[in-house]
C-alpha cells in the first residue's frame, strides 16, 4: 500500500468475484454458496408474489484470489488529500422531473421551473445548438385545461347516458301500454262475437 493512503480508514461495502457474483453481508464464508432467497433478500428480485429461489452469492470474508471488485467507502480521511477522491464531476444532465428540479434549486410552487432546466451546448457539423431536457410532470395551464375538458366530457357522457336510459324506459313503457290496449281490445271483440 502506498504512503499516500496513510491515515485513511475504509469500510468494505461490497464487491464481486471473477464470475460476477456479489458479496453478501452476513454470510461468514470466503466461498460461493447457494442460499434460498425470498422477498426481502438482497441480490435477488422477486418476480411473483411468494416466489423463492436458490441463488449463488459469495460470503463477505475477502478472498483476494477470487475477487475482481471491492467497493470501499471512506470512513476517515488521512492527512494528505488524494486528488482522485476529492474531485467531483459536474452533472452532464440535470433532473427532468419538475418536483426534482424544484428540490435541486429550492424553488417554491409559484416559481417557473422552465427557467431552471439545465441546458448544454452541442456542436454538430459546425453548428451550435442548445439542448435541454423535456420537463416531466410539469403542470401548465394547457394541462389543467385538458384535465377540465376530460372531466367535462365524462360528466356530459354520464348525463347523456342517463337521459338515453330514461328515454328508452319511457319508449318501452309506451310500447307495453299499446300492446296491452291492443290485447284488451282484441279480447273484447272476441267476447262480443261469441255473444
Amino acid at each position: 500500500m502506498n504512503d499516500e493512503w496513510t491515515g485513511y480508514t475504509f469500510r468494505i461495502s461490497g464487491g464481486n468475484d471473477k464470475q460476477g457474483f456479489a458479496l453478501l453481508q452476513g454470510v461468514l464464508s470466503n466461498q460461493r454458496i447457494k442460499l434460498l432467497m425470498g422477498k426481502n433478500s438482497k441480490c435477488y428480485r422477486v418476480r411473483r408474489s411468494g416466489e423463492r429461489k436458490k441463488k449463488s452469492v459469495r460470503g463477505c470474508i475477502l478472498d483476494v484470489g477470487q475477487l475482481t471488485v471491492i467497493n470501499l467507502v471512506v470512513v476517515k480521511e488521512g492527512d494528505n488529500p488524494i486528488p482522485e477522491l476529492a474531485e467531483s464531476k459536474s452533472r452532464r444532465l440535470g433532473p427532468k422531473r419538475a418536483s426534482k428540479i424544484r428540490a435541486m434549486f429550492n424553488l417554491e410552487k409559484t416559481d417557473d421551473v422552465r427557467k431552471f432546466v439545465i441546458k448544454r451546448e452541442v456542436e454538430k457539423n459546425g453548428k451550435t445548438r442548445v439542448k435541454s431536457a423535456k420537463i416531466q410532470r410539469l403542470v401548465t395551464p394547457l394541462k389543467l385545461q385538458r384535465k377540465r375538458a376530460k372531466k367535462a366530457f365524462k360528466v356530459d357522457r354520464r348525463v347523456k347516458a342517463v337521459a338515453a336510459k330514461a328515454a328508452y324506459a319511457e319508449m318501452l313503457h309506451n310500447r307495453h301500454a299499446e300492446e296491452r290496449a291492443a290485447f284488451i281490445a282484441k279480447k273484447r271483440r272476441a267476447s262480443k262475437s261469441q255473444a
